[in-house]
């Protein structure tokens, strides 16, 4: 089903029972945004992620520039700054020349801005009515600085939970040109390229336990899969969650929750608390994380278990999506 894609319970459930038990191994078991790999005395990350956007072009960039940035951002959840991309390209049979060479263009101004070069790939093309014009895959590989270990098993009781900016706008953006919707104001996506802001908080402390950009399934499905893998409880304030005005009023709109929506260029850190101003100060003085804020904690209590405590001073609990809220808007 379309929901076993979306980030969420069906998707972990694909990935526990068909492909862990294929592939199984030390390194794949970790379940992070890539693996951390040692090969002739490097750490290398390495990460793979395929895209199937529709409509490929939407406010604030396209499938190509988010197929370069989201391979970039699962590397540098790994604290590794991007070296080498790969890129795939499945065409549709009638799809125009001049859209693929747009897509293209995108991808590399992308990955120039990003710092990486797209060093080899492959094309296929297939039949018409069997494709959706442009499915793109790419592959990353990067270093990973001496003394770094982020993964999400390393979230510990203490650690400050801090988002680097607004959420939701990606998946409002796709959705808002997918289906015509007028929300009164303009809405782009967050796309953009995370190994800078990673670097500047490395810059602070090599001690950052955790890092995830929280795509499909949003900041929810981020925090429970950290909180899965560490045994740990998250407490997160939904007050303070950077929910952006315009992005509110179209989630109550469509009846959304803007915790479930996807993004493509935040990320969600779990740091000790001794770091924790000192990277907060540092993430709001680069361009991708001048909206950094602090949502939550970790926690002893409910462990694997994300609550939100509510403006009314309730808790309720923020479970994995089951489904997919927003199919295909990445």
């Amino acid at each position: 089903m379309l929901g076993h894609g979306g980030g969420g319970a069906l998707s972990a459930e694909l990935v526990s029972e068909v492909f862990a038990p294929a592939y199984g191994n030390e390194i794949l078991s970790g379940l992070a945004d890539s693996a951390v790999l040692s090969l002739g005395g490097a750490r290398l990350a390495f990460s793979t992620d395929s895209y199937v956007v529709r409509p490929l072009f939407f406010p604030g960039g396209c499938i190509g520039d988010l197929a370069v940035n989201g391979t970039v951002n699962d590397l540098a959840m790994s604290g590794a700054r991007a070296a080498y991309l790969s890129c795939a390209f499945v065409l549709e049979e009638g799809t125009e020349l001049a859209v693929v060479e747009r897509v293209a263009q995108a991808m590399g101004t992308a990955a120039s801005a990003a710092g990486v070069v797209v060093a080899t790939g492959d094309t296929k093309v297939v039949d018409a009515g069997h494709g959706d014009g442009i499915y793109v895959t790419t592959s990353g590989i990067g270093l990973v600085p001496a003394g770094v270990d982020i993964r999400p098993q390393r979230a510990r009781p203490g650690d400050v939970v801090i988002v680097s900016g607004p959420v939701g706008l990606h998946g409002v953006a796709v959705l808002s040109v997918r289906e015509g919707l007028e929300f009164g104001v303009d809405i782009a996506s967050d796309t953009a390229p995370l190994g800078g802001l990673v670097a500047a908080m490395l810059a602070v402390t090599r001690d950052l336990h955790v890092l995830r950009d929280p795509t499909r399934g949003g900041v929810a499905a981020a925090l429970n899969e950290i909180a899965a893998a560490s045994g740990t409880g998250v407490v997160l304030t939904e007050k303070a969650v950077p929910v952006p005005e315009a992005v509110a009023n179209a989630c109550g709109f469509l009846g959304l929750d803007p915790l479930y929506v996807a993004n493509e260029g935040r990320l969600v850190a779990f740091v000790p608390r001794e770091h924790a101003d000192a990277v907060l100060a540092a993430m709001r003085a680069h361009p991708q994380g001048a909206g950094a804020t602090v949502i939550g904690e970790c926690v002893a209590d409910h462990p694997g278990m994300v609550v939100a405590r509510t403006g009314l001073g309730g808790t309720r609990v923020v479970d994995l999506p089951e489904g997919e809220q927003l199919p295909r808007i990445c």
